[in-house]
C-alpha cells in the first residue's frame, strides 16, 4: 500500500464589475485588462532610461507639475483578503498569514497591487514568494510604476474626479431646482387619480404581482413619500409588494381628533376583497396593540379595542392621545393569488406640540398559506460569509427544488486533520459567499482495486450526495422566478496517457460575481458559476 493522487477541492469567489468603463472604483485596486474578473495580471512596467524606446514617454521630473495625490495607499491595500483574522488561501498581501501558511501557497494570487493605471506614473505594490529560504519568506517591494501609454494623465487638477460623486437627494428644499434640470417632465404634487372612484383595471380571478388590493369602496391605502417626504395617503398596496417606508405627516394638534390617518379606525375598517372584483370580502383583524408614552415607555394592551384621537389639555400645552405611530399589515395569500387573512398591527401614543410634525412609519407583509419562512442569504444582494442558495430544475419549465438546509444546497468536501479520503465520505462544508476555500485529502489504493470502481469512488467524494445545477442569482432569489437562477457550468477536464489510468485529482469551483444597482448601496448578484472536474493519469500498475 501507498500513497496516490491527492485530490483537492477549491472554491474560488471572483468579483468583478458588469460594466464597460475600466475604471470601476475611484482608485482601482487590481491592475488587470479583463474588464470580466478581478484575477490579478502583472502589468508590464516601463524599461529603463538607457533601453527606453521611441515613443515612450519618460517619467515626469520633479519640475514637471504637481503629483495626483494617492487615494489609496497600495502598500496598505489587499483585496484577496476575504477571510477577517484567518489566512486566505494564496493571498500573499494577508497581515493574518504567516511563514507557515507561505509553505503550503503556490503562488500569489494577487502579485501587483497599483493605483489609477490612467496615470503616467504611479506606486505599485508588487509580492512574490521566495521558496528557496527556510520557511519560505514572503517578498513585498513597492516600486514606481511608468505608463507607456502616450495617452495617459500627467498631472491633475479637478481632484473630485478622483472619487464617485454623490448624487444630491431630493428633499424639500432642492427638489424644485431639480426637476428645472430635467427638460420636459412635469409633475404634480397631487395626484390626478381620485382613488374615490373604480379605476380600469383588468378583471381577473386571481391578483397578481403589482396588483393593487382591492377594498369594498377603493384600494387598499398605503400612506408613503411621494415627491417629498410628506405623507401620501393615496397610495394604493400592491400585491406581493412587501414595503416598509417612514414618511412626516404635517397636523394641527387641536384637530387631531378629525384627522382620519391618526385614527385606527382608518386602518382597520377597510375590507379587502378576496379576489379582483369579488363580493367575498376579508375584514382586516387586529391583533395587536401597543401603547407609547411620552417617555417612549411601551406597553401592550390586553384587548385590541379601536381607540379615537383624543385632545387633551394640560395646562399651557396640548397632548392629543392614541395617535397612531406605525401600521404594520400581514396579509397571508394562498398560491392561487387569493387573500384569505389580513392582521393589523399598531402602536399609538401621545403627541405633544413639540413633536409636530409627526413621523409615521408603515410596513405590508405577505406569508403565503401553509409555508414557514426561510432564512436568506441576502435581500436581495448576497451577504459575505452567508451560504449560497442553491438547488434543482426536474424538468424545463419547471420552478426551482431546493433541500430545507440552506447550508447543505452547495458544499464541498470537508477537510479533517486524518486527510482521510474514505473517511470523509458524507461529511461536507457550505460554500459562503465571499470565502475563497480549498480542502483536500489523501487516498491510499492497493492493487487489488480496478482502476474504474476507484475513479467514481474519488468523483463521488468530490461531487458530494445531489450536486445542484442552478444558484440564485440573488440572495433572496425565488424558487418560481427560474431567471433569477444561474446555471452550473460542467466542464470536465482529463490528461490521457497510454497505459493509465485516469482518476478525478481536483474539482474547481468557479462563481463569478458583480456589483448591481445604484452606487450608493451596491448589491452582490452573482452571474456565472462553474464546475471543473479535473483527471489526471496515473500508472496503471497497482491499480488493477
Amino acid at each position: 500500500m501507498r500513497p496516490r493522487g491527492v485530490p483537492l477541492l477549491l472554491v474560488v469567489l471572483l468579483g468583478f464589475w458588469a460594466s464597460v468603463s475600466s475604471q470601476t472604483e475611484a482608485t482601482p485596486a487590481v491592475a488587470t485588462e479583463d474588464l470580466n474578473s478581478t484575477e490579478a495580471a502583472l502589468v508590464t512596467f516601463g524599461p529603463s532610461q538607457s533601453t527606453r524606446p521611441v515613443g515612450t514617454p519618460r517619467a515626469p521630473g520633479p519640475t514637471s507639475g504637481p503629483r495626483p495625490t494617492p487615494v489609496t495607499d497600495v502598500a496598505a491595500l489587499c483585496v484577496c483578503d476575504l477571510s477577517p483574522a484567518q489566512c486566505d488561501v494564496n493571498c500573499c498581501c494577508d497581515p493574518d498569514c504567516s511563514s507557515v501558511d507561505f509553505s503550503v501557497f503556490s503562488a500569489c494570487s494577487v502579485p501587483v497591487v497599483t493605483g489609477d493605471n490612467q496615470f503616467c506614473s504611479q506606486k505599485a505594490a508588487i509580492y512574490s514568494l521566495n521558496f528557496t529560504a527556510n520557511p519560505p519568506q514572503r517578498v513585498f517591494k513597492l516600486v514606481d510604476q511608468i505608463n507607456p501609454s502616450i495617452f495617459c494623465i500627467h498631472t491633475t487638477n479637478y481632484k473630485p474626479a478622483l472619487s464617485f460623486i454623490n448624487p444630491e437627494v431630493p428633499d424639500e428644499n432642492s427638489f424644485d431646482t431639480l426637476m428645472r434640470t430635467a427638460d420636459g417632465f412635469t409633475l404634480n404634487a397631487e395626484s390626478d387619480i381620485s382613488f374615490t372612484t373604480k379605476l380600469d383595471v383588468p378583471s381577473t380571478a386571481k391578483y397578481e404581482y403589482g396588483v393593487p388590493l382591492q377594498t369594498s369602496d377603493s384600494f387598499l391605502r398605503f400612506p408613503s413619500s411621494l415627491t417629498s417626504s410628506l405623507c401620501t395617503d393615496n397610495n394604493p398596496a400592491a400585491f406581493l409588494v412587501n414595503q416598509a417606508v417612514k414618511c412626516t405627516r404635517k397636523i394641527n394638534l387641536e384637530q387631531c381628533e378629525e384627522t382620519e390617518a391618526l385614527s385606527m379606525a382608518f386602518y382597520s375598517s377597510p375590507e379587502i376583497r378576496r379576489v379582483p372584483d369579488s363580493r367575498t370580502k376579508v375584514p382586516i383583524t387586529v391583533q395587536s396593540v401597543v401603547i407609547q408614552s411620552l417617555n417612549k415607555t411601551l406597553t401592550r394592551r390586553e384587548d385590541t379595542d379601536v381607540l379615537q384621537p383624543a385632545l387633551v389639555n394640560a395646562g399651557h400645552f396640548s397632548l392629543c392621545m392614541n395617535v397612531v405611530l406605525e401600521v404594520k399589515y400581514s396579509l397571508t395569500y394562498t398560491d392561487a393569488g387569493e387573500v384569505i387573512k389580513a392582521d393589523l398591527s399598531l402602536l399609538v401614543g401621545t403627541v405633544s406640540s413639540v413633536m409636530v410634525p409627526l413621523q409615521q412609519k408603515f410596513e405590508i407583509h405577505f406569508l403565503q398559506e401553509n409555508t414557514k419562512p426561510v432564512p436568506l442569504s441576502g435581500n436581495p444582494g448576497y451577504v459575505m460569509g452567508l451560504p449560497l442558495a442553491a438547488g434543482f430544475q426536474p424538468h424545463k419549465g419547471s420552478g426551482i427544488i431546493q433541500i430545507t438546509n440552506r447550508y447543505g444546497q452547495l458544499t464541498i468536501l470537508h477537510s479533517t486533520t486524518e486527510q482521510d479520503c474514505l473517511a470523509l465520505e458524507g461529511v461536507r462544508t457550505p460554500v459562503l459567499f465571499g470565502y475563497t476555500m480549498q480542502s483536500g485529502c489523501k487516498l491510499r489504493l492497493t492493487g487489488a482495486l480496478p482502476c474504474r470502481l476507484v475513479a467514481q469512488k474519488v468523483e463521488s467524494l468530490l461531487w458530494g450526495q445531489g450536486f445542484p445545477d442552478y444558484v440564485a442569482s440573488f440572495g433572496n432569489s425565488q424558487t418560481q422566478d427560474v431567471l433569477d437562477w444561474v446555471p452550473i457550468h460542467f466542464i470536465t477536464q482529463s490528461f490521457n496517457r497510454k497505459d493509465s489510468c485516469q482518476l478525478p485529482g481536483a474539482l474547481v469551483i468557479e462563481v463569478k460575481w458583480t456589483k448591481y444597482g445604484s452606487l450608493l448601496n451596491p448589491q452582490a448578484k452573482i452571474v456565472n458559476v462553474t464546475a471543473n472536474l479535473i483527471s489526471s493519469s496515473f500508472p496503471e500498475v497497482g491499480l488493477t
